[in-house]
């Protein structure tokens, strides 16, 4: 097949994976409608084109708490990255530092923290859930500084997990999961042997390494929704911030108030976003959200957005609208499940490609010059 976008990626890893895995990634909330909001509402974006306006010399480069970065773009974390190709997260880590961009890895990742950053070349950022389990979070937090990571980015979205209907139907959750899983896995043989096989060991490196014990795929909703807690405040939030030295950056905000709460808090970054519509289905779709939000913290604290982005297109209409910084979840889980760590590396380079089509059309020649002005 022909990949000419990153969306083409989709296609292959529907192809590619077994059903239970292309729906935890494809997936979303109840009926969907945030989920298809994100990619709708940011498409409906219209930019303001320009004519002779000399940008010949044109960069994608940024920067975030002194990270340089290729692209204003970001691999995000996404729970399970090891099942869509063999040892996905240190694939994953790869692309992104060959490409000079930071990726994030997840608390519920199939490859340990240590795993992935004994194989990388660059410093990792590190994703953690709030937890009722703190000796748990407490020994992630040491475990991350041991590994070098200097961003810790803390997700705070998930006092309950989303009604995501998908999962019971696919197997991944529901009635005889495993046994689904096992049919449709023989139905994938190319992955059942590549990842299935060849991928092993399949469990929850960092809960594995904590807990002393494996923790497979059965465990993995089983695990989260014990230890997901709802009655987490601002307040139970001070002991990490006292703890973690380094950049702080809070994903899950959507609430003008909630991200001034942010910088009272001491956060030295927020992540706009709405879980990729996997959480509250009816929020407000990221694109929507961005603009009041940038608007209330001003530099007070570096933004970033991610949902619904598909293409570097969507990433210079996020930064228009008050991004300083995209994450690219989705999108990047589809082209490692497609083409693994090449395929992630093609995707970042085709989105550096309508990155520049996008600028040069627009009329600015930097990153930096990206904001409301060149919205129509």
């Amino acid at each position: 097949m022909i990949v000419s976008s990153a969306s083409d990626y989709r296609k292959v890893a529907q192809r590619k994976l077994p059903r239970f895995l292309f729906d935890y990634i494809d997936g979303g909330a109840n009926a969907e409608d945030t989920l298809q909001a994100n990619v709708a509402d940011l498409r409906s974006v219209n930019l303001r084109q320009r004519v002779l306006k000399n940008v010949s010399d044109l960069s994608l480069a940024t920067a975030w708490f002194g990270q340089a970065s290729e692209l204003p773009v970001i691999l995000a974390p996404v729970g399970l990255t090891g099942l869509f190709a063999r040892r996905g997260e240190v694939q994953m880590a790869n692309a992104a530092a060959n490409k000079g961009v930071p990726c994030v890895v997840s608390t519920l990742s199939v490859c340990s923290l240590e795993e992935v950053t004994s194989q990388c070349p660059q410093p990792i950022w590190f994703q953690l859930y709030v937890l009722k389990d703190r000796g748990f979070m407490q020994s992630m937090l040491e475990r991350a500084q041991r590994a070098g990571v200097k961003n810790l980015v803390f997700t705070v979205d998930l006092p309950v997990h989303g009604s995501r209907y998908r999962d019971a139907h696919s197997g991944l959750s529901g009635p005889y999961a495993m046994q689904r899983r096992i049919l449709q896995a023989i139905t994938k043989p190319a992955w059942a042997l590549n990842v299935g096989i060849r991928g092993r060991p399949h469990d929850l490196g960092n809960v594995s390494n904590y807990l002393g014990k494996a923790t497979g795929l059965q465990d993995y909703i089983g695990w989260l929704g014990k230890n997901i807690d709802p009655s987490i405040s601002w307040s139970d939030l001070e002991w990490i911030r006292d703890f973690w030295k380094g950049p702080l950056i809070l994903k899950g905000i959507l609430d003008p108030e909630d991200a001034r709460n942010a910088v009272r808090f001491g956060a030295n970054g927020i992540i706009v976003s709405n879980h990729g519509g996997r959480q509250l289905d009816g929020a407000l779709s990221t694109a929507k959200a961005l603009p009041p939000i940038a608007d209330a913290v001003g530099s007070d604290l570096e933004v970033f957005v991610d949902s619904g982005i598909r293409s570097g297109l969507d990433v210079v209409r996020m930064l228009a609208l008050g991004a300083k910084g995209v994450l690219l979840g989705r999108a990047a889980a589809y082209a490692l499940a497609a083409a693994g760590q090449g395929g992630v590396e093609n995707m970042l380079e085709i989105f550096a490609k309508e990155m520049r089509v996008a600028m040069t059309l627009t009329g600015v020649a930097s990153v930096a010059q990206i904001d409301r002005q060149i919205l129509a």
